[in-house]
């Protein structure tokens, strides 16, 4: 969100936000105006006190001569992938505003924009799942600044709860993420999961092809940890992650037995401090676990590890073994197979989105839709006999 936006909603002067970041009102001004990019300190600052809502993303404006692109200029989907190719933040921002949006007009052109992204298939999308309060954006920070020192282009998609007024995104992983949204080579993306199951969005993978064409190498799909469906996320990356809470002995942590039954990696965070022994116990406690579940892959077998993700430890064998885990699908052309069949899977679930949304475009307003929602209303039918009679109804003009 442009900081002035954020400032005019929460009914904030530009003076008194000066005042709260320690700096004159000529240059907050000129943030304002996009006539200056803050310094990191700065941008730390605007990033806690705005919550995560202004980033370091959010100032990464163009060049005079390069243009401006917002919701009324004419750039085209094939000058914006250009952009988007080149790696322009400003640009591969809007791309996902846009495939995210709900405006039909936008949805054209986000159609329109994906058909043109160019494939990249030297990627790896890794997708990070765990209990509330296991520590997933800490670790993602760690592991992504990490990742940094080695060269690498970071993206993360980081999906959080829903208001149900705005139907924004409530928690704002980017303030959870400070050192690492202002890296250059880092892009954060907090969604709003719009009450869509899974620990995803409708239109997660169209914004892990962004962040591919915009030459990110490793992508992060950080879900929001809750659900019956989460494993939705599996679906759509190579390597499926599973951050563990140290457990000192206990019984195994009530995480559902399907996800630890497709986890990949194993990994228990906060392995520090008073908590070593405990997460040294829990690593054993699941290597064992392990051994009575039945492989989810053919060429891997799972790996348990520990980390600190606070004191950036254990960062090096975890690397290594998504290293290992991608040579080998690589070599044995599973890495392929795997993004074909998601492939697939995204066609089903882009058949039934649009299927429903026509559906309830076309028979929303219509007299027999009046009729069946009074009887269900009257209890003279039930939600199961509405909706057979519903597709019955237009089934019959394909017969």
């Amino acid at each position: 969100m442009h900081l002035k936006k954020y400032l005019k909603i929460n009914k904030i002067s530009s003076k008194k936000f000066a005042e709260r970041l320690d700096i004159s009102e000529v240059s907050i001004s000129r943030y304002i105006n996009k006539v200056r990019i803050p310094d990191r300190k700065i941008l730390n600052k605007i990033s806690v006190l705005t919550n995560g809502f202004v980033t370091a993303n959010d100032f990464y404006y163009e060049d005079q001569d390069e243009g401006k692109i917002n919701k009324y200029d004419h750039l085209s989907i094939k000058e914006m992938v250009k952009k988007i190719k080149k790696g322009s933040i400003k640009h591969l921002a809007k791309a996902i505003t846009l495939i995210e949006s709900s405006n039909s007009l936008d949805q054209e052109k986000a159609e329109e924009l994906i058909v043109n992204l160019p494939q990249n298939n030297e990627t790896i999308r890794i997708g990070i799942t765990g209990v509330p309060g296991v520590g997933k954006s800490t670790f993602i920070e760690s592991f992504g600044l990490f990742l940094i020192e080695k060269g690498l282009n970071v993206g993360v998609l980081a999906i959080d709860p829903s208001s149900k007024k705005t139907g924004g995104s409530i928690l704002g992983d980017k303030t959870r993420m400070q050192k690492l949204s202002v890296k250059n080579n880092a892009f954060i993306r907090p969604s709003p999961s719009s009450g869509h199951l899974g620990g995803v969005t409708k239109t997660t993978r169209e914004s892990i092809l962004c962040l591919e064409a915009a030459g990110y190498d490793i992508i992060f799909i950080e879900t929001m940890g809750v659900g019956q469906a989460e494993t939705n996320v599996y679906n759509m990356v190579d390597i499926f992650l599973v951050l563990l809470l140290p457990s000192g002995g206990d019984d195994l942590q009530g995480i559902k037995k399907g996800i630890i039954e497709i986890a990949d990696l194993l990994i228990v965070n906060k392995a520090d401090n008073n908590l070593l022994s405990s997460a040294e116990v829990t690593v054993n406690d699941y290597r064992n676990a392990l051994t009575i579940i039945q492989k989810n892959r053919d060429d891997w077998t799972p790996k348990v590890l520990k980390c600190s993700s606070i004191n950036s430890e254990g960062m090096s064998p975890v690397w290594n073994d998504i290293k290992e885990f991608h040579k080998i699908r690589k070599k044995n052309g599973n890495y392929m197979k795997n993004r074909s069949f998601q492939d697939v899977s995204w066609m089903w679930d882009l058949t039934e989105n649009k299927l429903s949304s026509y559906l309830k475009n076309k028979l929303q307003s219509s007299d027999l839709i009046d009729e069946i929602t009074s009887k269900i209303k009257k209890r003279s039918i039930n939600s199961n006999q509405a909706a057979n009679l519903i597709l019955d109804s237009y089934l019959k003009n394909f017969k």
